[in-house]
């Protein structure tokens, strides 16, 4: 190995190395602080009371609102994302032209690069008016329209990573399911779909996992009210939302109430970290399974 070689290697080295020092001193802050918080609360009460007022007079410190709001918004946006995602990575997998996959798959992830600022203010001031003149109950900020809108914004990364998974099934699969007098149709849902489903699952569990850290869109139309509820017509708060709400600098550093976010980030941490881990054990379970 000449010295170029070695100087890029031990460049890639002390990448790999700040990356991996970096994701332990973020583990190690949030698990220190997160122990202090529960010094002073009790963990039964942060996992099981359905009230959140850390910040008012009278203190309490239930998790629960915050997790319902976050799974409420979160399963509108999969609801969204997941049928209309896999739809589009099957026209364009198995019925479109060459050319209009070209042109269609980089057109859809031009969604992805829109700064969710911009998706929050749009179910603000359009969805949700909107939704309004359909549904006349509807409150100003809702978990409806961002989870709509969170929908629109993980499309891409369903229908772009589903139509990879679906484009890798092998040939012969589809020649014989032609061969047996099934239709293009019947081909595409009865034998690609499923043998891609490793690939499927992974990209909706990544989805989901987009969609819980998700924080402008909820901080800026979902509203600031935790509610133990999973009515999507209300004002809620998500987890992340309250970490923007407290990271604003009116809580005093070091108090309880500013080390109310490790807590709730790491549980955010612990949530993603699960459905990473179920997603990296379905690719292997299923792909093993196919082969």
């Amino acid at each position: 190995m000449n010295l170029k070689e070695k100087i890029i290697e031990n460049l890639l080295f002390c990448c790999a190395l700040l990356t991996i020092l970096t994701t332990i001193g973020i583990v190690g802050v949030l698990v220190v602080e997160t122990f202090k918080f529960f010094i002073e609360v009790s963990i039964i009460e942060f996992f099981t009371s359905t009230q959140w007022t850390p910040l008012f007079a009278e203190k309490h410190f239930g998790i629960l609102p915050l997790l319902a709001g976050t799974f409420l918004t979160t399963t509108i946006a999969i609801l969204v994302a997941v049928p209309m995602g896999l739809c589009i990575a099957v026209y364009l997998s198995e019925y479109a032209h060459p050319k209009t996959r070209g042109i269609v798959k980089p057109i859809l992830e031009i969604l992805a690069a829109i700064p969710t600022v911009v998706y929050g203010y749009f179910a603000l001031v359009f969805l949700t008016p909107a939704l309004q003149n359909l549904i006349p109950g509807l409150a100003g900020f809702n978990a409806l329209s961002p989870g709509i809108v969170m929908g629109i914004m993980i499309l891409p990364l369903v229908s772009s990573l589903s139509e990879d998974a679906l484009y890798a099934v092998p040939k012969p699969l589809r020649e014989g399911a032609f061969a047996l007098g099934s239709t293009r149709f019947q081909t595409a849902w009865k034998v690609v779909v499923p043998s891609a489903f490793s690939g499927i699952a992974v990209s909706v569990i990544l989805a989901v996992s987009r969609a819980i850290g998700e924080t402008m869109i909820v901080a800026i139309a979902a509203g600031q009210q935790p509610r133990f509820t999973l009515n999507p017509f209300v004002p809620i708060e998500t987890a992340t939302t309250y970490i923007v709400q407290v990271s604003q600098g009116d809580i005093p550093h070091d108090s309880l109430e500013y080390r109310t976010i490790f807590a709730v980030g790491i549980t955010l941490f612990i949530l993603t970290f699960i459905l990473n881990n179920v997603s990296f054990w379905l690719k292997r379970r299923f792909h093993q399974a196919y082969h």
